[in-house]
């Protein structure tokens, strides 16, 4: 025979999987949404952009490949970038300073 303690406690741990597996539920939705959200905020960025789109792949391929050229300053910004001592503009993607 199942003790009463027991048999509450058993009872307690099945709700909260209960509970437990609809918050799941819930922040797969969220999450979903939320990148759906963040693709037509790309989208649109593009779109403003009025890339051909031929020349879109490239253009994308350039700014993935930009680390590795040390084109990204610190604040994230791709192509321009201060120089050392602050007096003009550093072409990050081609390592020289713009007057």
């Amino acid at each position: 025979m199942v003790n009463a303690k027991t048999a509450k406690a058993r009872s307690e741990v099945t709700k909260m999987k209960a509970r437990l597996a609809e918050q799941q539920n819930k922040l797969r939705e969220l999450e979903a949404r939320q990148e759906e959200y963040e693709n037509m905020e790309i989208v649109d960025i593009v779109r403003g952009m009025s890339v051909p789109l031929d020349d879109l792949a490239s253009i994308l391929r350039s700014i993935k490949d930009a680390p590795a050229r040390g084109a990204i300053n610190a604040s994230g910004q791709v192509g321009l970038m201060p120089s050392n001592d602050g007096s003009n503009i550093e072409d990050a993607t081609k390592g020289g300073a713009i007057q």
